[in-house]
């Protein structure tokens, strides 16, 4: 091989799920980069830095000479083999710099100075994102959508899991979807849900998969916000309501909003886990506090802070399913409802998740297909 072969084949990259070293600057590498990249730099911010102004003041071949001065000795071995340490784990890694040009060659070269080769990506992280983006603009063509819907608590994201031509938009945008849906990791950046949503879609394509089935969501998950021309490609799809009993979805929500956000925060805040998650709780009931009127919201919050006061004095949860079902009751259910009946023409089957997938079952059979 070559020390300077390149790659084009970006599709080969999504199916294989290829190692990525990204030797952009870690603050190019923060505002997005692709699944499966890790960030090992060829200069770091402020290296990068003072070559962008030698560049600018004096042009290419001063700058480029200016970014070997500063890379060199020991700060350039230390990178060199930085890249090879992931070499050794990743043999089939590629590499890339913002335009594959000077920085992806240059650590081709000195990775060939170790007696290893690595490909670049051609065109870099601007042409395999271009590539990702246009993906999702082409995808709507070659797949029909179905949208899972059903109340808070009925369980939509357990049965996306078992569905393998599923796509979990909020697992991918890391939030729940609603008011109290903030995980304590914060959301990835716009670029890296827009990168994930296409690496799934082309994986789920390539299998053949005649229809997609993704969870209700309308046009933004959290911050983020699907792409304008699939956003409404979805928003056209028949929906499948998931019915779940009442107590069952009061189980669902308290496994995730109290026993799993608790472990969460506990991990992060270690002994000040339950004032920091109860400081997002309380926060997250203001917001919702106009729309649910000035009576329910002191009801909900008495019966949350009585909640409280029990795993302070007694380490028992149990009493925040009184609260998680006053919420449901009160707030999610009569929302939920309000918005499925300006929708209750694409309706088109209601059932539980075995009802579900034994509907489906039936359907595709006919056209020799499963979900």
């Amino acid at each position: 091989m070559s020390n300077f072969a390149q790659s084009s084949d970006f599709k080969s990259i999504v199916l294989n799920n290829t190692p990525l070293i990204d030797v952009r600057a870690p603050v190019e590498f923060k505002k997005g980069a692709f699944p499966h990249a890790v960030n090992l730099p060829l200069m770091n911010d402020e290296e990068r830095h003072v070559v962008g102004i030698k560049y600018k003041k004096e042009g290419n071949a001063e700058a480029v000479k200016l970014g070997h001065k500063l890379v060199s000795g020991d700060v350039k071995a230390q990178r060199v083999q930085a890249w090879s340490d992931f070499m050794e784990l990743n043999p089939k890694a590629m590499l890339y710099c913002f335009r594959g040009g000077q920085r992806s060659k240059i650590s081709q070269e000195w990775i060939g100075e170790t007696q290893k080769d690595i490909v670049r990506l051609k065109g870099g992280y601007k042409a395999f994102r271009n590539f990702l983006m246009n993906e999702i603009e082409e995808s709507p063509k070659h797949f029909k959508p179905i949208i899972l819907g059903g109340r808070t608590g009925s369980g939509k994201t357990i049965f996306l899991k078992k569905i393998q031509n599923a796509i979990d938009l909020e697992g991918l945008a890391n939030h729940r979807g609603s008011s109290f849906g903030r995980q304590i990791t914060p959301q990835p950046t716009q670029i890296d849900f827009e990168n994930n949503l296409a690496y799934n879609l082309i994986q789920k394509l390539d299998k053949g998969f005649e229809h997609l089935l993704f969870e209700d969501e309308g046009k933004f998950v959290g911050s983020l916000y699907i792409p304008k021309n699939f956003a409404t490609y979805l928003s056209q799809a028949p929906l499948v309501i998931l019915e779940t009993p009442t107590q069952e979805r009061v189980e669902i929500t308290f496994s995730e909003y109290i026993v799993s956000a608790q472990e969460n925060y506990k991990n992060v805040f270690q002994d000040d886990y339950l004032s920091e998650w109860k400081n997002d709780i309380q926060d997250a009931m203001k917001r919702i506090s106009k729309r649910i009127g000035s009576q329910r919201y002191k009801i909900m919050c008495d019966i949350f802070d009585k909640a409280m006061q029990e795993q302070v004095n007694n380490g028992t949860l149990d009493m925040y399913k009184e609260w998680i079902e006053y919420l449901l009751r009160e707030y999610y259910d009569p929302m939920y409802d309000y918005q499925i009946q300006k929708h209750a023409s694409k309706i088109l089957f209601r059932g539980s998740s075995e009802e579900i997938i034994s509907h489906f079952n039936k359907e595709l059979k006919r056209k020799n297909h499963d979900i």
